[in-house]
């Protein structure tokens, strides 16, 4: 029983207004200008809600009025609401809304929810899925977990298939540490080197700076993370919480998942190598795998639509935002986001003005302005602006 009116909940079946508005919404341009681009970072942030697992109470938000109900799964603490003091989380956030209803919560003893005397166990996690899903009048939803959330969300799946409708993980795992049967896990030295450094992490940010190279250098992010990691959890909360996932060894519930199921995982991330993932596509059956591009382990940083277009397309059976078909050079062959920052850099924008408006980092959006300028044989931004007509990168052509 949640502790609050019945604000999040609602009828399964979407009413002609709402559907008329996600049509409109969704056949607009992503970005016609940087004000849009503003005017978009000014959508509410959704209300927090408690529900109640047992005698403990499970901070959660519902939000977003897709079709399907989506329970986000975080990685080992999370705190909703700084999540949506970072531009880049709230950007990943606001577009799994666009295609789910998105129900969002801290596990207990993290975040807004209440906290433990101890790091809790997989039963007593997977009861909080149940019981944000009751609180937001949620019968059946997919469940899409990040990290160790997928383990859980592996868990749950078998534990109540009557409640899931398909399954999501990103940068999972089936067994955290390394054994001989399973070599894609932590070894326990370094299991111990990352337990070591977590009060560090804590005070500057830095802890997870391997793990997301592509914001190892911005100050601001790390700031956000240092917040967000002390608000999260306290550090011996954080350790209990990672060494209790360090026991976690899911390998034979997997023959067991019977729903849809969809494996995502950067090949050149380093945080959970990429056969942890390939090893649950492998012994789920009827999974699917996709290898994205890029290195950073939270799906938000990097080429986070990537990721993103899998799932809608997963979970809706619709790509509704196509990329661009690929050529061997010329404007054709740019992809989407290559498009949209050099038509930005024609505009005269900054690569700095261009990551804050794209919620990227500025690495990135260098990287992506070298390829564009591969694809379409120029040698600097001067003669990108110069040709950029003649190369279709006029205004209006995103």
């Amino acid at each position: 029983m949640a502790r609050c009116g019945d604000d999040n909940r609602r009828p399964r079946q979407a009413g002609l207004n709402s559907g008329l508005e996600r049509a409109t919404r969704r056949s607009r341009p992503r970005f016609a200008s940087l004000a849009v681009v503003a005017r978009a970072r000014l959508v509410a942030v959704p209300t927090t809600s408690y529900a109640r697992s047992g005698e403990v109470s499970i901070a959660y938000q519902a939000f977003g009025d897709g079709p399907v109900d989506l329970v986000f799964v975080p990685g080992f603490i999370s705190h909703l609401e700084l999540a949506w003091e970072e531009p880049y989380l709230a950007r990943f956030l606001r577009r799994l809304a666009t295609f789910t209803r998105v129900i969002f919560f801290d596990k207990r003893g993290t975040g807004l929810s209440d906290p433990v005397s101890r790091p809790p166990g997989l039963e007593e996690r997977m009861d909080d899925i149940r019981a944000v899903m009751d609180a937001a009048g949620s019968q059946r939803a997919a469940l899409f977990g990040v990290s160790d959330g997928g383990c859980l969300c592996i868990a749950f799946a078998v534990a109540h298939p009557q409640r899931s409708v398909s399954l999501v993980t990103y940068g999972s795992f089936a067994r955290r540490l390394r054994s001989a049967d399973y070599p894609w896990g932590w070894s326990a030295e370094h299991l111990e080197e990352v337990l070591g450094g977590m009060d560090r992490g804590w005070a500057s940010g830095r802890w997870w700076a391997a793990a997301n190279p592509s914001v190892a250098d911005d100050e601001r992010y790390q700031a956000w993370w240092a917040r967000y990691l002390r608000a999260a959890a306290s550090p011996a909360m954080g350790r209990g919480a990672l060494g209790l996932n360090a026991e976690l060894d899911i390998r034979d519930l997997l023959s067991q998942v019977d729903l849809p199921t969809l494996v995502i995982h950067r090949t050149d991330e380093q945080w959970v190598d990429v056969g942890n993932s390939r090893y649950l596509a492998e012994h789920i059956a009827g999974a699917r795998l996709v290898e994205a591009a890029g290195v950073d382990h939270r799906p938000w940083l990097g080429d986070a639509g990537e990721i993103l277009d899998a799932i809608e397309t997963f979970l809706t059976g619709t790509a509704a935002r196509p990329r661009a078909t690929r050529y061997a050079a010329g404007a054709d062959a740019l992809s989407r986001r290559e498009r949209e920052i050099a038509v930005l850099a024609v505009a005269g924008e900054t690569a700095p003005a261009i990551a804050r408006a794209l919620f990227i980092s500025e690495r990135t959006v260098e990287s992506h302005l070298a390829s564009a300028y591969a694809k379409l044989g120029v040698a600097s931004k001067v003669e990108l602006t110069r040709r950029a007509a003649e190369l279709g990168l006029g205004h209006g052509s995103l």
